[in-house]
């Protein structure tokens, strides 16, 4: 729990709606930071962030409990917004926090089971395929050896070798022909998979992203690349042009890709294909996104409220994206367990 959008109290208050986000020291991104402003406006000391390292969670007397590393028990929260990027989740650690506070009867967006699909690129072209959703061809392995995988007659070139959970462009390839792919397999780390997919040449250092939040595109933009790279990352120094509207075809495609993962927020990265279609690269469950994008935080808000409302909580009326209002109370408080909660942070 940090202190920098509200004072931290001796005994840490009652909140209805979490932020989650990675442990300390690791620096908040940009727009998680927006967000958190943005929900401490909106629910006020209704409102706590927490970090992962900040938290205990178990069984005692057949309940299960969340606990504050100083000792204080937590009841779950009514709503958990997770802005952990899914790649840097362990099974054994934060995906198992997130299951604990599902179990508890926490609503996360996005649900646990969402964020397990989007921290693995093939999981996510597994769902996105059998949703009819457009994907680039895709090859990957489990155990094989990657020597044998590159040899393999059913790896074609050019290829895109990416990280199976790799973020931000890192660890993206192009290999454009066979002896490329065998020269380049010798310097990938044996320990982390790898998959190999369709080279989309039309959409060659330039990607559009859109912004889905609860069934709606509510922001895109247009990632192009320096100096020729492949990549389309702002991480690494590509550009970004707002966009919305202008290709509506891929925002109705951002928002199937969304929805076939099981995602409420998602960022979804769409190629141009050679005949003036679309076809889905990769989908975020934690996007980023630029600060002239200003109908995301928005968005998120109304998210959350509308989650609340869900759980009980009048909405005034319920904000649809691009609106703010927070939701109040019900004249009967619903009965919670007699326990501490945090304040907000960072």
């Amino acid at each position: 729990m940090d202190t920098r959008h509200r004072g931290r109290p001796e005994h840490p208050v009652p909140a209805d709606v979490w932020m989650l986000v990675r442990e300390r020291p690791i620096a908040l991104r940009r727009s998680t930071a927006e967000l958190a402003g943005a929900f401490t406006a909106a629910f006020g000391p209704r409102f706590v962030l927490w970090h992962t390292d900040e938290l205990l969670f178990g069984v005692r007397d057949g309940r299960l409990v969340l606990h504050t590393l100083g000792g204080v028990d937590l009841p779950a929260p009514d709503v958990v917004c997770v802005r952990q990027m899914p790649g840097s989740m362990r099974s054994d650690r934060e995906t198992t926090l997130l299951r604990h506070l599902e179990r508890m009867g926490s609503t996360l967006v996005n649900p646990a089971d969402a964020q397990l699909t989007a921290r693995n690129k093939v999981w996510q072209v597994q769902e996105l395929a059998l949703a009819g959703v457009p994907v680039p061809d895709t090859l990957s392995y489990a155990t094989a050896p990657l020597d044998g995988v590159v040899h393999s007659r059913n790896l074609r070139t050019p290829c895109v070798v990416k990280a199976v959970s790799g973020t931000k462009g890192r660890q993206v390839f192009l290999a454009r022909e066979q002896g490329l792919l065998r020269e380049l397999s010798g310097s990938l780390a044996d320990g982390t998979p790898f998959l190999f997919q369709e080279y989309v040449a039309g959409s060659h250092g330039r990607a559009l992203r859109v912004v889905v939040v609860d069934g709606e595109p509510v922001s895109a933009v247009l990632h192009t690349s320096r100096h020729g790279a492949l990549a389309a990352n702002i991480a690494k120094g590509g550009s970004a042009t707002l966009c919305a509207g202008r290709h509506p075809q891929a925002e109705e495609l951002a928002v199937r890709a969304a929805g076939a993962l099981g995602l409420d927020i998602a960022g979804v990265d769409l190629l141009f294909a050679a005949d003036g279609t679309f076809t889905v690269c990769e989908v975020n469950a934690v996007p980023g996104w630029r600060p002239e994008m200003t109908t995301v935080t928005p968005a998120i808000v109304a998210c959350i409220a509308r989650r609340l409302a869900i759980r009980g909580y009048e909405a005034s009326p319920a904000p649809r994206p691009g609106e703010t209002g927070p939701p109040t109370r019900p004249a009967e408080p619903r009965e919670k367990p007699a326990a501490a909660r945090p304040s907000t942070g960072d």
